[in-house]
């Protein structure tokens, strides 16, 4: 008896344990929102392309685009223009798009499209970058004023994050006679960002410039210079302004290099503008998008990959063991008395198409004709097959009359009652009529109200759309229920019902 009290027991901590892992896995490692009204943001980004094409000239316009391999996931994108080719390659890590024409003159209009959101789920690749670079050649005053910036900055500096930082502190300290020298006058971001990357050669750390774009709706918005350096785990990334480390969460990386966004061939004055807004998507249709769109399959297998008819019936399959669990609270804590266990449990999946007014309405009116019927067959001394048989027909003829009456009337409600379990119904009378014959009627009418009040209850916990989302999202929950009701099978305490009929023992 100990031993199977122990298997017990380990089944019971092995489901809960499981379902709560599998669930907190889905929610916190692959992002699942866990109310079906969460929402996430959805970026369009509109890139305008200007330029004036030479006349008589082939034209061949390059712009790179963002590689979204990193924190963010395609779900549109389009390239919108008239007479030109349009072709996607790749180029040292980056994206970059070729429109391509034979002839064009006068002032050229091409836009780019992108619709985009949060990689919502999928391992990350592990990042590579080179951990070590040669040196840029420098001579004469500009590599003994680096040589002078950098003894501080190997003094001030631990590792590499420190080291890029402590030079990019001191690029920007524009009073420094060594900066100005290396600056030559220029103090714009990009020349910073070279005399930075002249100071990190010369210490052997490697850097790339990252031009991203902030997403802030409804601004203009022009391309940022970032620097980033590989310390051979992780990218760090650096603001040459301010030193400030760490990409922020709004940034969409856009190329990776030192080329301009946009050449062009067989044309002038090209320049880019950037038009950014977004809107908003309930966040597990935008997870079934994303899903679509990459290669991860988190949603396929589960309950969403499912054909969309199929999903409606097991969202109210997936439901069922939650009226169960009521159910057998109802009988096993409080001591209701029902019909049969699981009788209210279908009952109130009956409820779910009349509503739960008309629902009672029509169970108490049917069972109780045909309460009445089985105490006329009683008298006739049937067998119980036939008896149940003529209890069936009559439930069947009464259905259709309440329906022909409730739609003669305009009660179209009553219309859904032919969905009522008619066997259900049938089982439900007899068991009725037997509780009344060998218990009484008093016992047989509190049987029936608790019936009803418990397929009442299931009913509106089987109904609630955030239960519903949550166990169909989530179905390893259903673990931990199993878990439960195992052991509530060893439950052998007193009812709630049986504290107050005993209370009297309690008196001594």
């Amino acid at each position: 008896m100990r031993s199977l009290n122990l298997h017990l027991k380990v089944l019971i901590a092995v489901l809960v344990t499981l379902g709560i892992l599998i669930t907190a896995y889905q929610i916190f490692i692959v992002g699942i929102p866990v109310t079906e009204d969460e929402t996430d943001d959805l970026w369009n980004i509109d890139a305008k392309v200007e330029f004036q094409a030479n006349p008589k000239s082939p034209v061949k316009l390059q712009m790179f685009v963002p590689p979204l391999s990193q924190d963010y996931v395609s779900l549109n994108e389009s390239f919108v223009s008239k007479n030109y080719g349009v072709s996607i390659n790749r180029v040292d890590g980056n994206r970059k798009v070729t429109w391509s024409a034979r002839r064009a003159s006068g002032n050229q209009v091409l836009y780019y499209r992108l619709v985009l959101t949060k990689r919502y789920s999928g391992e990350q690749p592990k990042p590579k970058g080179p951990i070590f670079r040669d040196t840029i050649p420098v001579e004469g005053p500009e590599k003994i004023a680096a040589e002078a910036l950098l003894a501080p900055i190997r003094q001030h500096s631990a590792d590499v994050e420190t080291f890029i930082s402590e030079t990019i502190k001191r690029v920007n300290n524009l009073g420094d006679d060594n900066v100005k020298l290396l600056l030559a006058g220029d103090a714009s971001t990009v020349n910073k960002a070279k005399t930075i990357e002249l100071l990190l050669s010369i210490a052997h750390v490697p850097m790339e410039r990252v031009h991203s774009l902030r997403l802030i709706a409804d601004q203009p918005q022009n391309p940022e210079l970032w620097l980033r350096s590989f310390d051979g785990e992780n990218w760090l990334y650096f603001n040459p302004e301010t030193g400030e480390q760490g990409l922020p969460s709004d940034r969409l990386v856009w190329w990776i290099g030192d080329q301009p966004l946009v050449s062009v061939d067989g044309g002038k004055k090209a320049q880019v503008s950037f038009n950014l807004n977004n809107s908003e998507i309930n966040a597990i249709h935008l997870a079934k998008l994303t899903d679509e769109s990459t290669d991860a399959d988190f949603l396929e297998y589960s309950l969403y990959g499912l054909p969309l008819q199929t999903q409606q019936t097991f969202q109210i399959m997936i439901m069922i063991p939650i009226g169960v669990l009521v159910i057998l609270i109802l009988r096993n804590l409080i001591g209701l008395q029902t019909l049969g266990t699981f009788t209210p449990v279908l009952i109130a999946l009956a409820f779910r198409e009349t509503g739960l007014q008309w629902g009672i309405i029509l169970f108490t009116v049917i069972t109780a004709l045909g309460l009445s019927l089985r105490s006329y067959l009683e008298h006739l001394k049937l067998q119980m097959l036939p008896r149940l048989s003529v209890v069936l027909t009559f439930v069947v003829v009464a259905i259709a009359a309440i329906s022909l009456l409730s739609h003669k009337l305009g009660f179209e409600s009553g219309l859904s009652i032919a969905l009522f379990p008619m066997v259900i119904l049938t089982m439900s009378i007899e068991r009725l009529s037997i509780t009344w014959e060998e218990r009484g009627a008093a016992h047989a009418m509190k049987a029936a109200i608790g019936t009803l009040f418990a397929a009442s209850l299931a009913h509106l916990l089987m109904k609630v759309p955030e239960l519903v989302y949550f166990i169909f999202t989530f179905p390893a929950v259903l673990m931990v229920l199993v878990g439960f009701m195992l052991a509530m099978g060893r439950y052998r305490g007193y009812r709630l019902t049986e504290l107050f009929r005993f209370k009297a023992f309690l008196k001594d």
